[in-house]
């Protein structure tokens, strides 16, 4: 898939599927289009009582789209990565068109966790986290979910579901209806910027379901 612009990153996305690379070597990009899609509905994102306690503590600063190549560099550093340069390049220029966004958490001036993805109508599509502190990767997901019920994101994507997701209220849905969930995120519009600055952990809890 050389040659392959945003515009068109953009389309596939509209039709649910996405690019990957078989490694962070790898010169090409592979379209993926699973037939068991992995969904965090926004209303039953679940925090646990350890977790909200770490949050109402701050234990770390949160912002946005503050530091979104090292939040790309967090995501690739690891042994076995999909994230390849061209995979950068493409986000890169995404953010640039105001399409893709990144949360951060910081320790001190530290980049110690975030997350990255892609919004497109009420749609975001996440596509990686990293954490270099204890529950840094939960605590960038309590606060995007925030962000994004906050602005009226219907479909938070996550691509597949992995066990951390499935804790903190992940599901697994079929390809159809997965493509109607899309469908009508794609005709609806939402604001990542609805919230300013960092919010309250008391609101970040409080909006979130509560688990032992």
């Amino acid at each position: 898939m050389r040659g392959l612009t945003p515009e068109m990153l953009l389309q596939a996305y509209a039709l649910g599927i996405f690019p990957m690379a078989e490694s962070r070597d790898a010169q090409d990009l592979r379209w993926i289009d699973p037939r068991r899609r992995g969904i965090l509905p926004l209303e039953a994102f679940h925090i646990s009582r350890s977790l909200r306690r770490r949050i109402l503590r701050r234990p770390f600063r949160i912002t946005t789209d503050r530091d979104l190549p090292g939040v790309l560099e967090g995501c690739a550093g690891r042994d076995e990565t999909w994230i390849n340069p061209e995979i950068v390049r493409l986000t890169l220029a995404l953010a640039r068109a105001g399409h893709a966004r990144s949360l951060e958490v910081w320790e001190g001036e530290s980049l110690v966790g975030g997350v990255y993805g892609v919004t497109l109508g009420a749609a975001f599509f996440g596509e990686s986290m990293f954490s270099r502190r204890t529950d840094a990767s939960k605590i960038a997901l309590a606060y995007l979910t925030h962000r994004l019920r906050a602005g009226g994101f219907t479909l938070f994507d996550t691509q597949f579901l992995t066990e951390h997701l499935a804790s903190l209220g992940g599901i697994e849905i079929s390809r159809a209806a997965y493509q109607e969930r899309l469908a009508a995120a794609l005709g609806q519009s939402a604001d990542f910027d609805a919230v300013e600055g960092e919010p309250a952990p008391q609101e970040v809890v409080q909006c979130s379901s509560q688990t032992s």
